[in-house]
C-alpha cells in the first residue's frame, strides 16, 4: 500500500513538473499611431520575471491581440504600451470594457507621452469612472515586494513624481 501511495505521489509530481505553461500574456494593438509595438523586450522580460520570481506559469512567447478582437478574452493579462495617441472605436471600447468586467487585467505602461491620450479613451471604456491615484500605503505596494513610498520612478522624462 505504501509503495502504491509513493508511486502515486511520484507520478503526480512528475506530471506537475512537466506541465506546459497554462496562461499567455498579450500585447494590445490599438489604433491612433501611438506606437503600440514600442518596447519590444518589455513583455518577454515581464513574463520571464514573473515566472522566475512570482511562481507564475506564463507561456514565454508573446502574442498580439487587437483591442476590438473577441480573442482578447483568451488572455488573462494584456500589456499596453506606447508614447502617443490612442484611439478606441465604440466597438473596441465596449469589447475592452466587457473584457475588464469579466476579470481581464490591463497593464498600461505609459512609455512617456501616452497619459493625455489614454485617459479620454479609458473614459469611453468606463464613462462612469475616473482614474484614482493609490497612496503609498495602499496594499498593492506592499505585497511580494515592498514599495514604502509608492511606485518607483523608472524614467526621468518630466521631473515629476511617479503616479500609480
Amino acid at each position: 500500500m505504501k509503495r502504491l501511495l509513493a508511486s502515486g505521489v511520484l507520478l503526480t509530481l512528475l506530471l506537475i513538473g512537466f506541465t506546459e505553461p497554462s496562461y499567455k500574456m498579450a500585447k494590445l494593438k490599438y489604433n491612433g499611431g501611438g506606437d503600440w509595438y514600442a518596447n519590444r523586450t518589455a513583455l518577454p522580460n515581464l513574463i520571464q520575471y514573473c515566472n522566475k520570481h512570482l511562481g507564475t506559469n506564463f507561456k514565454t512567447e508573446e502574442s498580439i491581440v487587437e483591442v476590438g478582437n473577441p480573442d482578447l478574452f483568451n488572455y488573462p493579462f494584456v500589456y499596453m504600451t506606447g508614447h502617443g495617441n490612442v484611439v478606441f472605436s465604440d466597438q473596441e471600447a465596449k469589447n475592452l470594457r466587457n473584457y475588464l468586467m469579466a476579470g481581464g487585467f490591463l497593464h498600461i505602461d505609459d512609455n512617456f507621452g501616452m497619459d493625455k491620450f489614454i485617459r479620454p479613451q479609458m473614459k469611453k471604456v468606463f464613462p462612469e469612472l475616473s482614474f484614482v491615484e493609490f497612496p503609498p500605503n495602499h496594499p498593492i505596494y506592499h505585497q511580494k515586494f515592498k514599495f514604502p513610498t509608492g511606485i518607483p520612478k523608472i524614467h526621468e522624462h518630466d521631473g515629476k513624481r511617479p503616479q500609480g
